[in-house]
């Protein structure tokens, strides 16, 4: 006979509440996991999605996505002939928030070049965008249907295409314009502010006595020039080296090229390395928490069977045999509750505010933890068990 199966059916109701607690407490366990994960996975995917292997940026900046850059737009061009470059496309980013109806809520804009690099790997519902003005793709996430329209500034874009899984670090979702849109929502300036400009423009030019004679309306286009980026995409010829290529960009071009793997370096480590930092901790103070709390289940239910402990042991049955009882239960408990917080977390995940990425890796390396844990929470009941003494039995009490 299974002493351990007889013991769960004699206490299934205590049982599987018990392992329902510590589902709980394991499924909590996975969404710390899966959020730490989702935040990488949120912070990377916008670097990753225009598949390019270089982003030139403003010289002594770490790019877009850490601090300020800004090059002229027409910049592509003299990248584009630099040997091993394939393809070069200006792109622009800023960070908006957005209103339709009566709930605003942010998107990470990013504006590319139709036709050019940066554009969102695949289109899931709708189409691309193919005019040259107000047009946009934005992400499942932000949950607008085709068709809508949100005004932006002194313009009105429609949302063409949906995309999806494509956020920025902060788990906003992408919204894809073309770049004359974006240049015009990120650079030019409100009426009010160029007329304020154009009379500061005029003020400086007569208290210059050689400038006096230049109309401010001449030069005041210049200083409102909008054609900027953010950064250019590269990508290279199958043949190039990137180190080299890097060299050449910086050397003669004087600004900065960067890698992906280095931006994603940028993103992981500078950006969100302090929230990662923050989660993990997090994570490893509840398994902590997990480990005391199997133990003192473990330990309980075995104080609960001192009695019956007490009886094997008159009909003597051998000490291998009561710790087989222990440990099987304890193992028991474990992957059943294992098994109901994966459960649990499938079904709630797509219910977060932020992606809750569970990857099969971590929840094998969570079984391992947990199934390690029942181990060294049995030998605290077995040496319990072990030292029940047989006239328990015998005495009417525990």
């Amino acid at each position: 006979m299974n002493l351990a199966i007889r013991d769960i059916r004699y206490r299934l109701g205590r049982f599987l509440l018990t392992a329902l607690g510590l589902g709980l407490l394991l499924a909590t366990v996975m969404a710390m996991g899966g959020i730490y994960r989702g935040m990488v996975e949120d912070a990377l995917s916008i670097v990753r999605a225009p598949g390019v292997d270089l982003w030139v940026v403003q010289k002594d900046t770490n790019g877009p996505f850490a601090e300020t850059s800004r090059i002229p737009e027409d910049v592509y061009r003299v990248i584009r002939a630099v040997p091993g470059v394939r393809e070069a496309s200006p792109i622009a980013f800023q960070s908006l928030q957005l209103r339709v109806g009566p709930k605003p809520f942010r998107v990470q804009l990013v504006g590319h070049r139709p036709g050019g690099l940066g554009a969102p790997p695949a289109v899931v519902a709708g189409r691309p965008i193919v005019r040259s003005r107000y047009e946009m793709l934005i992400d499942r996430k932000a949950g607008l249907p085709l068709g809508t329209e949100i005004e932006i500034g002194r313009m009105t874009l429609t949302v063409v295409g949906l995309t999806e899984g494509i956020v920025s670090n902060a788990g906003d979702p992408a919204a894809f314009v073309s770049l004359q849109d974006a240049q015009e929502i990120q650079f030019l300036k409100a009426n009010e502010a160029i007329r304020n400009e154009r009379a500061r423009l005029e003020a400086d030019l007569k208290a210059e006595p050689a400038l006096a004679t230049v109309p401010a309306p001449a030069l005041a286009p210049i200083l409102q020039d909008t054609h900027l980026a953010n950064a250019i995409l590269v990508r290279l010829e199958p043949w190039a080296d990137p180190g080299e290529v890097t060299q050449r960009i910086e050397r003669w071009n004087h600004y900065r090229a960067m890698t992906t793997a280095e931006q994603e370096e940028v993103l992981a480590k500078s950006v969100i390395e302090r929230a990662r930092q923050q989660i993990l901790l997090f994570r490893i103070i509840l398994l902590a928490v997990s480990t005391v709390i199997i133990a003192l289940i473990i330990y309980t239910m075995t104080m609960e069977k001192t009695r019956d402990i007490a009886t094997l042991k008159v009909i003597g049955a051998p000490d291998w045999k009561i710790g087989s009882l222990i440990l099987q239960e304890s193992l028991t408990l474990g992957l059943l509750g294992f098994g109901l917080g994966a459960i649990l977390i499938g079904l709630a995940a797509d219910y977060f505010p932020r992606r809750v990425a569970i990857l099969p890796f971590d929840q094998y390396i969570l079984l391992g933890i947990v199934v390690g844990i029942c181990f060294l929470a049995s030998v605290l009941g077995i040496r319990r068990a072990l030292s029940v003494d047989p006239t328990t039995a015998l005495g009417g009490g525990a």
